[in-house]
């Protein structure tokens, strides 16, 4: 009969931006995100991938190096560290709220 896939539903997340990090995105803090659906689940390092593209306007290299956050910036997902969940490899679930938070101030 063939090999079904079952597509991810599309997710809504929640995020946060904080320390000064809400400054990439405009100095807004809050934003409810819709994330199409796709044949793998979203994890944090295509949500970070994402975030690139589709909201860092400039400067992404204070935000993102590489494939993950830089040095400096916590991420809290349900207000766990990610550090406890998987860091990249976390899937996301419907309604997560995922904070990111600048530890890097400038003088």
């Amino acid at each position: 009969p063939g090999v079904f896939y079952k597509m991810a539903a599309p997710l809504v997340v929640n995020l946060e931006f904080g320390g000064g990090a809400e400054l990439l995105f405009g100095g807004v803090r809050k934003h409810h995100v819709s994330l199409d659906s796709q044949t793998q689940p979203w994890t944090i390092k295509q949500l970070l991938a994402w975030i690139k593209t589709n909201m860092l306007k400039e400067r992404p290299e204070l935000f993102i190096q590489g494939d993950t956050v830089r040095p400096g910036i916590l991420i809290l997902v349900n207000d766990t560290d990610w550090e406890l969940m998987g860091e990249l490899e976390y899937v996301l679930q419907d309604q997560d709220n995922i904070v990111f938070i600048s530890t890097l101030h400038g003088g």
